[in-house]
């Protein structure tokens, strides 16, 4: 073959290559390809295989169906109380008609974002800055109704926008914390004030009942400890009149008689005279007179039987009718030995203490007992 033949097959080659090249075109998915002829709108491609007329259909614009995001820088707006916030938006947007999107339209994303920052002054410029730092559902709602409005015809529906900051000034951000913190005070001083309210309530509930049961118990126990009382007052007396019961029958039954009370007060004296105050203790040597006298005395005492009565019966009979029986001569002059023996001892008693010096006289400063007065 030729070099001729040989470049000629060369350059018919690549013309079928070239051919093909402009005659097919792929589209990716999601994508939509919008087709012109010598400079006019033919058709739009859709993802796929496609097949267009070579040197004469140009592929001119490729367009993304699927929802864009696009984050705009902050830009200040003015609010009704004349500050500056900055404010940075988000819009989450998508392409429904590539036609308009390419012809109605130089820069869709340019205008969106113009838009959107024209939108939100007019907004936030009728809000307070307190309204407009609480309000970002109202003012993404209004953005959201405006773009959507405007960028229809556009071929382009915006789904979503939103507020991603809100920046004060640093002098109303130092005041907000500063209010924030007092606020913050100002509800812990007051969940302080009803937590020490409610402690106090409980307590004083508590205090209060605590002393209803004290009181009960005291009321109680004073209950018991009077009838306990009565109980023992009674048992104590009950004893008390039996054992009186008791000796005043054992008197009745021994048949008393002045010999022997004679010699039961003989048998007290030197008991008295034991005492450490007693510094002199005098006994008359009319003793045995005394003696007389006091059997007399207490020979005419209601209820102590005489000799000449003979034997008397128990004063309380306690089931049984048998008498004591009475003393024989034996036994009563054993008696008056004892009672003479008792009479001697008391005037040696005497004697030796007629002979004791006095007693020194007591100071009346110290709290000592007074001598005792003498026996007549």
């Amino acid at each position: 073959m030729t070099p001729y033949l040989l470049g000629l097959f060369v350059l018919i080659l690549l013309f079928v290559v070239l051919l093909l090249v402009k005659t097919v075109r792929i589209i990716p998915q999601a994508r939509a390809g919008i087709v012109e002829r010598f400079g006019k709108y033919k058709e739009t491609l859709p993802a796929g295989l496609n097949v267009v007329v070579p040197f004469v259909d140009r592929v001119r614009y490729l367009i993304d169906l699927r929802e864009q995001v696009v984050s705009f820088p902050p830009q200040p707006v003015i609010t009704e109380d004349n500050l500056v916030v900055s404010i940075d938006t988000v819009i989450y947007f998508q392409v429904t008609d590539p036609v308009a999107a390419t012809y109605e339209i130089a820069n869709y994303i340019q205008a969106i974002e113009q838009l959107t920052m024209t939108t939100l002054r007019n907004i936030v410029g009728g809000m307070d800055l307190e309204e407009t730092l609480t309000s970002r559902d109202q003012i993404n709602s209004g953005l959201r109704g405006v773009l959507d409005e405007a960028t229809g015809k556009w071929g382009i529906r915006v789904n979503r926008v939103e507020l991603k900051g809100i920046d004060p000034p640093p002098s109303i951000k130092d005041s907000m914390e500063k209010q924030m913190r007092a606020d913050r005070e100002k509800r812990a001083v007051i969940l302080t004030a009803e937590g020490q309210r409610q402690a106090a309530i409980l307590t004083a509930e508590g205090n209060k009942q605590s002393m209803i049961l004290n009181a009960e118990g005291d009321r109680e126990s004073l209950i018991l400890r009077a009838q306990a009382n009565r109980e023992s007052a009674i048992l104590r007396a009950q004893g008390e009149a039996q054992a009186i019961t008791n000796v005043f029958q054992a008197i009745h039954d021994g048949q008393p008689d002045q010999s022997l009370l004679a010699y039961q007060y003989l048998q007290m004296l030197p008991k008295i005279a034991e005492g450490d105050a007693n510094k002199v203790w005098v006994i008359p040597s009319e003793i045995t007179k005394a003696l007389e006298g006091l059997g007399s005395a207490v020979h005419e005492v209601a209820g102590i039987p005489l000799k000449s009565e003979g034997v008397r019966h128990r004063v309380a009979d306690y089931g049984s009718t048998d008498r004591l029986g009475t003393g024989d001569d034996r036994e009563l002059a054993g008696t008056n030995k004892a009672v003479e023996a008792a009479i001697a001892a008391a005037e040696n008693a005497a004697q030796q203490g007629a002979a004791t010096p006095p007693a020194p006289p007591v100071d009346p400063d110290v709290n000592e007992p007074p001598p005792a007065a003498p026996t007549s």
